[in-house]
């Protein structure tokens, strides 16, 4: 085949990153006997899009044991990392310096099993599109930045329109994470509404998700509660019985929403936990049913568990009773507590005692507690469960009193806790 770009479609000779050297290397090693190479996928997807380029891949016609060969001749470093699916990750450039590029066997699917398939190897690049999810994946780019469009999806990525390749139905049941993988794409890139035919195909396939594990379900779920569009289709899933089968219901969307408006006028990121507990009814229960589901990580868990124990906060406390409560809560749960008790107060975005108590967090940093249990002892406080008990009402009372500075103040205070001190006195 020709390595002649499609006409009519942008260069993306400008690009900084195809010109680096290494990446430009890595074209060396794979062409030098004849073979061709273009970069594919999503790092094409983005540049025509003038979005960041992160991770670059490369399909190539070379079969794998030649990619493993050819790298080694030019000097470059290939690591197998999927032989039988025709993967091989080439590290080009110094030491200090090395550029990781997924290098990949054109192929088509023989059989598919989830996330993996049977694959057979192709000199084919149309053949080698028609396997891929959505059209706006399905394009290449060569190393001179000439764009090569095997199923016409430019039209589809220049309309911002998330689109299955060939038949929804047969590409979902390939995988039944493209579910999700649909709704996370639109939210990222997806302008107007959601592609027809491609929403009535993951209504009609959603009882697959159930099959899936939570580990792949919890890092497609987090990445598309943390999209920019992530309400919209938030909204479709709510709509169309999706969401159930990922994320146990009831689903609070009015909250997700005021969420999702506020951290936008406080900018206060997207987070995709906080969001997640948001749509939740928040108690602990339904905590443990998510994390369980999602099969959280440990801290993931904990911080969800943390926001559902946190206790009421709202511009009606007092300034020592904000501080106090972000002291005990730490800043990030802070945080999460009052865009959430926000959120479901039904105050607007711009409410200015909300963005008050928000702001807190951002004027005021809260002390450490001067003393320890070490201080307890000098004191002539035996060791054992005494210790603790005087810590804790000694922190009490200094936080109620405003966090004083004065160390040698807050231990005077032991002298009212009705001490006893080894040897009797």
């Amino acid at each position: 085949m020709t390595d002649r770009p499609d006409r009519g479609l942008p260069s993306l000779q400008a690009e900084p990153w195809l010109a680096d050297p290494r990446l430009q290397a890595v074209f060396d090693a794979l062409t030098a006997e004849g073979g061709e190479a273009r970069v594919a996928g999503g790092a094409v997807r983005n540049a025509l899009l003038a979005m960041p380029v992160s991770d670059i891949d490369i399909a190539t016609t070379e079969p794998p044991d030649r990619v493993m060969a050819l790298a080694e001749k030019a000097g470059l470093t290939p690591h197998p990392t999927g032989l039988g699916h025709g993967t091989v990750t080439v590290a080009a450039g110094p030491e200090d310096a090395r550029l990781p590029v997924e290098v990949t066997t054109l192929r088509v699917d023989v059989k598919t099993y989830g996330r993996h398939a049977e694959v057979a190897f192709t000199a084919d690049w149309a053949e080698d599109a028609a396997r891929r999810d959505f059209t706006m994946n399905a394009l290449y780019c060569d190393r001179a930045g000439g764009v090569h469009d095997p199923l016409g999806g430019y039209p589809d990525l220049a309309a911002r329109r998330v689109r299955f390749v060939g038949d929804p139905v047969l590409r979902i049941r390939e995988d039944y994470l493209r579910i999700l993988r649909f709704f996370r794409m639109h939210a990222i890139y997806g302008r107007d509404g959601l592609d027809r035919e491609g929403l009535d195909a993951c209504a009609a396939e959603r009882a697959g998700l159930d099959s899936l594990s939570a580990e792949r379900v919890r890092a497609e779920v987090l990445r598309l509660l943390a999209a920019p569009g992530a309400l919209a289709v938030v909204d479709a899933t709510i709509a169309r019985g999706i969401l159930n089968h990922v994320v146990p219901a009831p689903h609070d969307r009015e909250t997700f929403a005021a969420l999702v408006a506020i951290e936008a006028a406080v900018s206060d990121g997207s987070d995709p936990l906080r969001r997640l507990f948001a749509l939740s009814p928040g108690d602990r229960a339904h905590v443990a049913r998510l994390g369980e589901r999602l099969r959280l990580s440990n801290a993931e868990a904990a911080r969800l568990a943390r926001l559902a124990a946190a206790g009421p906060v709202s511009p009606a406390l007092r300034e020592s009773e904000r501080k106090s409560v972000l002291y005990r809560l730490g800043l990030e749960t802070y945080r999460d507590a009052v865009l959430l008790a926000w959120a479901r107060s039904g105050a607007g975005p711009g409410e200015e005692s909300w963005c008050a108590l928000h702001a807190l967090g951002e004027r005021w940093q809260p002390p450490r507690f001067p003393v320890s249990g070490a201080d307890i002892l000098a004191r002539g406080v035996p060791p054992g469960p005494e210790v603790g008990r005087l810590l804790a009402a000694l922190e009490d009372w200094w936080v109620a009193t405003g966090f004083p500075d004065d160390k040698e103040a807050v231990l005077a205070r032991l002298d009212r806790f009705g001490i006893r001190r080894e040897g009797g006195g």
